[in-house]
C-alpha cells in the first residue's frame, strides 16, 4: 500500500468512527447510508471544501499543508500522538515511495547496554524499531519470557519479538489479565512506527505476518488507533509466582535509533514488591552450557506462603486510610487505553 493509500484509509476510518451527535450535528431522524460522518460535514468541521478534502482522502491532493493537517486533527478529535502520525502520512504520500530495503540487524548500543547493566533489580528488556528483543536482564527474561531460550536475543535470526509473542504465544497472552489492553497498545504502537517509516518492508512483513494468523490483530489494526503508550499498569499472571501488577515503563534511546527499554516497576511495600523479589530469588542464573528452559513450573503453596510471611509488608488497617498495592487495587496507568472503535477488538 503506497503512502496517498494509507493517508486515505487513516482518514476514512477515522470519520467513519465519530458519531454526528457527539458533535453537536443535528441528524433530525434521518437514516445513514455510511457510518459516522459525511466528507462534508468534517470538511466544514475543519474549515476545508468539501472537494479539496474528498481529493485529499482520495490521494488525489498532495502537499496539504501543516495548518490544515492540524484542523483535519482537531475535527477528528485525533490526540497528538495521532496527529503527528496523520502528518508523517501525508509527508510519505507526497514525497511518493522510497526504495523498499530490510534494514541491517539491529544491535544494542554501548550505552544501552551499560544502561541494562545497571538495571540489575528490576525486569529490562531491549527492543528494536519493530519491538524484537535485541537483549534483556536475568529479570526481565523471566517476567515476560521465562518460557523461552534466554540466549535468544542474542542470535538475530532467532530473537523473540514482542508484537509476535503478545498476538500468536499462549503464555504470553495468558500473562495478562487484560489482554486486549495490552495487545491494543501494542497495535498502536505499530502504527506509530509504520508511520514513521513508510518504506521497512520488514515491518510490513511483521504486520502481514500477524494480519493472517490473528484476527484480533487484523481487527485491531483495521481500527487505525494510534499510541504513543510511554506508561502503563498491568496486572499480570506469572506461571511462577502468580499475580502482580507492574508499571511498564518505555524509556527510548530516540526515533532515528530506534531503541526502547521496557523496565518493569512496583510500587514500594507492595504484595507486587514482595513478588518480584521472590521471582528474583527462584530464578536461576542462567549457564549457557544447560539446555534452555522449559515452561516454568507454579511454586507450591508452602514454599509461596513461606516467601510471602518473611518478605511481606506489614498490612493497613481499614481505618487508617492506607492503601494495599496489588492486584485487587489497580488504578488507571498514566497511559490510557485505546478506545477501540466500532470493531470490539478483544479476544474471542
Amino acid at each position: 500500500m503506497n503512502g496517498k493509500a494509507r493517508l486515505g484509509e487513516f482518514l476514512q476510518t477515522r470519520r467513519s468512527q465519530l458519531q454526528p451527535e457527539d458533535l453537536g450535528i443535528p441528524g433530525y431522524g434521518e437514516r445513514r447510508r455510511v457510518p459516522g460522518l459525511r466528507r462534508e460535514e468534517l470538511a466544514s468541521l475543519a474549515g476545508v471544501s468539501v472537494s479539496y478534502y474528498t481529493r485529499l482522502e482520495q490521494g488525489q491532493s498532495l502537499n496539504a499543508s501543516p495548518q490544515v493537517l492540524d484542523a483535519i486533527a482537531r475535527a477528528l478529535r485525533l490526540e497528538e500522538a495521532e496527529r503527528l502520525h496523520l502528518h508523517n502520512l501525508a509527508r510519505s504520500s507526497a514525497t511518493g515511495p522510497g526504495r523498499g530495503r530490510r534494514p541491517a540487524p539491529e544491535r544494542v548500543t554501548e550505552a544501552t547496554g551499560q544502561l541494562l547493566e545497571a538495571l540489575v533489580h528490576v525486569p529490562a528488556i531491549v527492543t528494536g524499531r519493530r519491538s524484537d528483543v535485541l537483549a534483556w536482564n536475568r529479570l526481565g527474561h523471566a517476567l515476560f519470557a521465562g518460557h523461552l531460550d534466554p540466549d535468544a536475543p542474542d542470535r538475530s535470526a532467532d530473537r523473540p519479538n514482542m508484537a509476535r509473542l503478545v498476538f500468536l504465544d499462549v503464555h504470553t497472552r495468558d500473562l495478562y489479565a487484560d489482554w486486549p489492553a495490552k495487545a491494543r497498545a501494542v497495535v498502536g504502537n505499530l502504527r506509530l512506527v509504520a508511520g514513521r517509516h513508510p518504506d521497512d518492508t520488514a515491518l510490513h512483513s511483521l504486520v502481514g505476518e500477524l494480519s493472517a494468523k490473528s484476527s484480533d490483530f487484523a481487527s485491531m489494526w483495521d481500527d487505525h488507533r494510534v499510541t504513543a503508550c510511554a506508561v502503563a499498569t498491568y496486572e499480570m499472571r506469572h506461571p511462577l509466582v502468580g499475580p502482580l501488577t507492574v508499571t511498564q515503563q518505555t524509556l527510548s534511546q530516540g526515533q532515528d535509533q530506534g531503541q526502547n527499554i521496557v523496565v518493569a516497576t512496583t510500587e514500594a511495600d507492595s504484595p507486587a514488591r514482595t513478588t518480584l523479589a521472590l521471582l528474583a530469588q527462584v530464578t536461576p542464573q542462567h549457564d549457557p552450557a544447560q539446555p534452555p528452559p522449559g515452561p516454568p513450573q507454579r511454586l507450591g503453596r508452602e514454599g509461596l506462603s513461606g516467601f510471602m510471611t518473611l518478605h511481606s509488608p506489614p498490612a493497613v488497617a481499614a481505618g487508617d486510610g492506607g492503601r494495599v498495592s496489588g492486584p485487587e487495587s489497580v488504578g488507571p496507568g498514566p497511559c490510557r487505553a485505546m478506545r477501540p472503535g466500532r470493531r470490539s477488538g478483544g479476544r474471542r
